[in-house]
């Protein structure tokens, strides 16, 4: 590929837009955008459009939608952001807190985007991000199931890992933190839990069939029914039609453990994927592992992780990478890109082999995307 590349970032006070060459030597920075408001996640449109999406929550409109149909250069609210309905009178009814995930539809439905909300709820926008309305069977599958096991999470009741499978439109893959993640063939209609054989560590029973705490989950574009999650409780693979996920994670460093946000698949190469662990140690201070961060990668499915940390400090980084914070271009060589809870965005041109900063001192990063 020869395009330039744009990085876009949510921070907890706005978003930026980072632009350089093909070669991704030198970067250029555009922004703040939307100023303080908490920039969960700014999404382009994969599917070629100049489309861009903000879930973003300010102090003056709550959590909403931004959209932009010129690359980044002017927004708007959308006319309809994502929200319930009205509860009748004298009854209390349930708000949306923030919108958190935002994910384009299939190559073959222009226009149709997804986002998942705190609390748990499922959105579909057929008209490009203006107007929204809840995939209502979602939110009613997870009411008909054991509440017990749905528990509280930092963050919220976060719906998060939207996947739509490339082949098939109805076929929707959704992440509930804490619930587990979900699988549906008829577009939102109806789902069932995809949980078998991840480790639940926090519940009384290991084997629930929900209640699980997927932290991001991403499907292989190229190999779809290869998926790759990185839960609470581990680093798993899943090769369908088989329904049972294997923990890769045990080939993890024990000094390093399992335990993290992000995942990234190659988007060339479905056995080559990176993550960024973290201390999941008792008292979960969610930073680098002893302030020595590196990312892992395994280019065969898991059997096996090298450390990559050429290029990051070498002690004394007491940060991490959030679940949306960690993406990857399209080039020939893959770059690689993630955000830091301390506002640092690192940038990879050999897929994670050596790094370099690209820009420090931002707000904390919640989001990385790359248009």
């Amino acid at each position: 590929m020869n395009d330039g590349i744009k990085v876009l970032v949510g921070t907890r006070k706005g978003a930026f837009l980072f632009k350089a060459g093909p070669e991704r030597a030198d970067w250029v920075c555009e922004g703040p955008m939307q100023l303080g408001a908490v920039v969960n996640h700014m999404v382009p449109d994969r599917r070629g459009s100049a489309t861009l999406l903000m879930a973003a929550k300010t102090g003056h409109l709550g959590p909403t939608v931004m959209r932009s149909v010129d690359q980044g250069a002017t927004w708007q609210e959308a006319t309809r952001p994502p929200a319930f309905p009205k509860a009748a009178e004298g009854e209390k009814g349930q708000a949306v807190d923030a919108v958190f995930w935002l994910e384009p539809g299939h190559a073959s439905q222009p226009g149709v985007w997804y986002a998942g909300t705190i609390p748990h709820a499922l959105f579909r926008s057929k008209d490009d991000g203006d107007t929204w309305d809840e995939v209502a069977g979602f939110r009613a599958y997870l009411a008909s199931l054991d509440q017990d096991f749905f528990g509280e999470v930092p963050g919220g009741a976060i719906t998060h890992s939207i996947n739509v499978d490339p082949r098939d439109p109805r076929h929707l893959y959704v992440g509930v933190s804490g619930g587990g993640f979900f699988e549906s063939k008829d577009e939102g209609a109806s789902w069932h839990p995809l949980n078998q054989g991840l480790a639940a560590d926090f519940m009384p029973d290991p084997n629930v069939p929900y209640g699980h705490d997927p932290h991001c989950v991403q499907l292989h574009p190229l190999k779809p029914d290869r998926l790759y999650q990185q839960n609470h409780c581990g680093i798993y693979r899943l090769d369908r039609p088989d329904d049972r996920w294997v923990r890769i994670g045990d080939a993890m460093p024990r000094e390093v453990g399992d335990v993290g946000f992000a995942v990234q698949v190659h988007p060339h190469d479905a056995d080559t994927a990176w993550v960024f662990p973290m201390d999941g140690t008792d008292v979960w201070p969610r930073i680098s592992p002893g302030g020595r961060p590196a990312v892992f990668r395994t280019r065969n499915a898991g059997e096996s992780w090298e450390r990559l940390n050429q290029g990051l400090p070498a002690e004394q980084a007491w940060w991490t990478v959030y679940r949306q914070a960690m993406a990857a271009d399209a080039q020939d060589r893959v770059g690689l890109y993630m955000g830091t809870t301390s506002g640092e965005l690192w940038g990879s041109a050999d897929e994670g082999d050596s790094w370099r900063l690209i820009a420090r001192n931002l707000p904390a990063i919640l989001s990385v995307e790359v248009g």
